[in-house]
């Protein structure tokens, strides 16, 4: 039997943001073929060293690893992501150099970890089509979207990009629009019920999943 772990936060843990609605984890279920089955692990408001902890909880008849981290930690550096506090006046680039090697680091431990697993293991982006977003804060998110990147490309991992898939205002959850609705959680349930299906995981390969 295959089985396939969700590891990160709330783009995977939405129950509570769509009431009524199945959350993620029930869609990927529903599209998976008979005989898988899918563990929801991530955690609403984790962040990227959560998932360490997550992965201990892995069980053992695992078969894949799928990981959405790096929103809330992109939500903690606010300086970053909303520009507040005075930051674009002094000292801009040095500050952003510090949070980008911050987050680096951080991320970096967590993937080590999920690849100590040694098991198929897909990557996610973080979407920045928010309804109300700015374009200031899109900006700020270009930072840790460049971390997530660049850390994946070296490990050779899938990634689903959520930028080109959560597109709309219907994609994102009306209680709490910075995580996706039942049409959204649909979109994500998709792709990622295709990479673990069809993906072939070959040893340093990467391949960007948009649809």
């Amino acid at each position: 039997m295959s089985h396939v772990i969700l590891l990160g936060d709330s783009i995977f843990d939405n129950a509570r943001y769509v009431p009524g609605g199945p959350p993620v984890d029930r869609q990927l279920q529903a599209r998976l073929p008979g005989g898988w089955k899918v563990t929801l692990l991530a955690l609403d408001g984790a962040t990227a060293i959560d998932v360490v902890d997550q992965v201990r909880q892995v069980p053992d008849n695992a078969t894949h690893l799928v990981v959405s981290a790096g929103g809330n930690d992109a939500l903690e550096q606010s300086g970053v992501v909303r520009m507040k506090g005075g930051i674009a006046e002094v000292g801009l680039l040095s500050y952003l150099a510090d949070v980008r090697t911050q987050f680096q680091q951080t991320y970096r431990k967590m993937l080590r970890s999920v690849l100590s697993r040694r098991l198929p293991t897909t990557v996610c982006t973080i979407y920045d089509s928010i309804p109300g977003m700015t374009r200031e804060e899109q900006a700020g998110l270009c930072l840790f979207n460049d971390v997530i990147l660049r850390e994946t490309f070296r490990a050779g991992l899938p990634v689903i990009d959520l930028r080109l898939i959560c597109t709309d205002r219907d994609d994102y959850a009306q209680s709490s629009p910075i995580e996706p609705s039942t049409v959204g959680g649909a979109k994500i349930a998709r792709v990622v019920a295709r990479v673990v299906t069809k993906h072939d995981y070959q040893p340093d390969e990467t391949r960007v999943f948009v649809a």
